[in-house]
């Protein structure tokens, strides 16, 4: 089944792996992506402010069922990942993780994967949210992602209905 997934990640370190990651999804099918934005794209709205590009998240969340967080380095301290990240628990979307810090970038290095138990904001209730206990976490090459990404969306809507 296609689901609409929304996909974080810090744009400035990891858009050459993230577009290693799109690219399986325009090969193999299976998702709608959103909040993949080119960069030109991204500093128009960036130019217009704070509550563009947060207005420009959320429409993306719309019609979503699963955000997907690529993770690279500093992913999980960027303000808008975080933002991203707490709009998709409210909006009740089921939230994985996928390491992508050992694809290589275009300059042929890999990353330090940043720390999965990063607080990313807080529950209604003021309760921390850490990353690692909201996500089920996967790494792109090491569990094989180009084959399993879809079916860890899958599971992990399946799995938060």
């Amino acid at each position: 089944m296609a689901r609409s997934v929304f996909y974080s990640f810090h744009y400035q370190n990891d858009i050459s792996r993230v577009m290693i990651v799109r690219n399986r999804w325009v090969t193999y099918g299976g998702q709608i992506v959103s909040g993949v934005i080119d960069h030109a794209e991204f500093e128009k709205i960036q130019r217009t402010g704070d509550r563009a590009i947060k207005n420009w998240i959320d429409i993306q969340l719309l019609k979503t069922s699963a955000t997907v967080v690529l993770i690279g380095s500093e992913t999980l301290k960027r303000p808008y990942v975080q933002y991203e990240i707490c709009q998709s628990i409210n909006k009740g979307n089921a939230i994985i993780g996928v390491y992508i810090n050992n694809l290589r970038d275009l300059s042929g290095n890999t990353s330090v994967a940043c720390n999965k138990h990063t607080c990313v904001g807080k529950f209604s209730n003021g309760k921390p949210i850490y990353f690692d206990e909201i996500a089920i976490i996967y790494d792109y090459v090491h569990n094989n992602g180009y084959d399993n990404l879809g079916s860890w969306v899958e599971t992990a809507v399946q799995t938060h209905s």
